[in-house]
């Protein structure tokens, strides 16, 4: 009788945990995270396995009110020493994290956007005189403009392309990144994109007002010097006169 009774205990507790766990679920779906959480810790350190990878998984990716990777850590192999899988997977994913630390660091708070501004789209601005005199020179002015406005062109499309820059990150560097990293990741590839364009634009207004002082300047020379031809043209003596 006493056998029977301890066993039917058993199996209220089991009724109990698997009632709680579904609660905690709940509370979490509705991101009442720290109601959650609660729940959670009593029934993981009642030996639950799931209720241990939502620990873990909670801590993972800040949810428990902050990223605890160590945390993340224990809980998931605790749950994985009861079989879990998705624990066992969520510690493999832990090991890959270790092993692309750099790749991680790199997308986080490395990355200068050197891609985006070499090679076919470095755009170096073309030396532009104050003025120019002769046909060859002003025609030389002309096509560097040119060539660098075709240049700078190309530079903005491939940019507006590469919008927003957290699309450059590796699908299998950006599977890794937590929550929080991912933020920070999107936070401060924004600001790399920001200076790029903002560089780009200065440079371009340089370019532009040099070119455009350059072109007056030419013209009027061009201007005057037409004037002085066709004056001295028009009041020189005639052959006969």
């Amino acid at each position: 009788m006493k056998k029977y009774l301890f066993c039917l205990g058993l199996m209220l507790a089991g009724v109990a945990h698997a009632d709680e766990l579904a609660d905690a679920n709940a509370l979490f779906a509705k991101k009442a995270y720290p109601q959650a959480l609660q729940l959670y810790t009593k029934l993981a350190n009642a030996g639950n396995a799931e209720a241990q990878l939502h620990m873990g998984e909670m801590y993972f990716y800040g949810e428990a009110g902050t990223v605890d990777l160590a945390k993340a850590e224990a809980w998931f192999k605790k749950s994985a020493a009861k079989g879990n899988k998705t624990a066992a997977g969520s510690l493999e994913m832990i090991k890959k994290r270790e092993a692309r630390r750099a790749d991680l660091d790199y997308w986080i708070g490395k990355y200068d956007g050197a891609d985006l501004t070499t090679g076919q789209f470095r755009c170096p601005a073309p030396r532009i005189p104050a003025m120019s005199k002769q046909n060859e020179e002003i025609e030389s002015v002309s096509a560097k403009v040119a060539a660098w406005q075709d240049c700078y062109n190309g530079f903005v499309r491939n940019l507006n392309e590469a919008s927003p820059l957290t699309k450059r990150i590796p699908k299998d560097v950006a599977d890794l990144l937590t929550k929080e990293e991912t933020e920070q990741s999107r936070v401060y590839l924004e600001g790399v994109y920001a200076g790029i364009a903002e560089n780009a634009k200065v440079s371009a207004k340089l370019v532009l007002a040099d070119f455009g002082a350059w072109r007056s300047a030419t013209d009027a020379y061009i201007k005057e010097h037409n004037r002085i031809v066709t004056e001295a043209a028009t009041t020189a003596p005639r052959k006969g006169d």
